[in-house]
């Protein structure tokens, strides 16, 4: 029989469980961005060989460092300067399409760049092998 002090511990717990994984929930979220931040300024910066080591190990492992250079510098390039990035949204997220289950946040940018004045930047951060959230895919609209 529980005992009215076993009803209570249990009820608060029901009340906080999920304010304690909210809480966890938004610490992941801002260092997630602050990490795809600092990643973006490195492409920012056409640092793409320091992009590319920050990068995930699943990213590192489906595309080679030449392929990232290769493939960012044509999609870069034309569109010259960032000139200003607002977050537009972060999205938790546990499965995506193609990648193996984990913890994900699907971030977007509203970027404006010296040659094309409205774009959105999207990139995937995924909880990598050492605890750290790191890029796992980068695209522009």
């Amino acid at each position: 029989m529980f005992s009215f002090r076993t009803l209570y511990f249990v009820s608060i717990m029901f009340l906080i469980g999920p304010a304690l994984c909210l809480a966890e929930k938004n610490s992941n979220e801002k260092t997630a961005v602050a990490m795809t931040e600092k990643w973006l300024a490195l492409t920012d910066s056409g640092k793409y060989d320091e992009s590319w080591s920050e990068a995930s190990a699943y990213f590192k492992n489906m595309v080679s460092n030449e392929q990232w250079k290769r493939s960012l510098e044509p999609a870069r390039k034309p569109l010259g300067k960032t000139i200003s990035r607002r977050l537009k949204s972060a999205l938790h997220k546990t499965s995506l399409p193609g990648v193996p289950d984990g913890e994900y946040f699907v971030i977007q940018f509203d970027t404006s760049f010296e040659n094309k004045k409205t774009a959105v930047e999207t990139v995937t951060s995924m909880l990598d092998k050492d605890g750290k959230f790191r890029v796992s895919g980068y695209y522009i609209k």
